[in-house]
């Protein structure tokens, strides 16, 4: 079997599946996180929204505290975002 494998060893890693794979990868690393058609946080964006592993590659990097680039379609603002949220709903669940 071929292809690269998660630490687990156990399944094919998601990131052999995403739709940014054979992109450039500075896409999907822009100077700004402008939204505006043409910007290349915008086409990082569009790519990632038609991929099949968008919620796996969200996820990871709001896990792992990635603060560059986009990953599931989102920025780096936006991730730590959730971030906070996730944190405030983990320090007050009854809010």
């Amino acid at each position: 079997m071929s292809g690269s494998f998660s630490e687990d060893h156990m399944a094919p890693d998601w990131r052999d599946q995403a739709s940014c794979v054979g992109e450039d990868p500075e896409i999907f690393f822009p100077l700004s996180d402008s939204a505006s058609p043409g910007d290349e946080a915008f086409l990082a964006r569009t790519i990632c929204r038609r991929c099949s592993v968008l919620l796996a590659c969200r996820s990871w990097a709001i896990e792992h505290g990635e603060d560059d680039g986009i990953w599931g379609a989102t920025t780096a603002a936006q991730r730590r975002k959730i971030r906070r949220a996730r944190l405030s709903r983990e320090k007050w669940p009854d809010r």
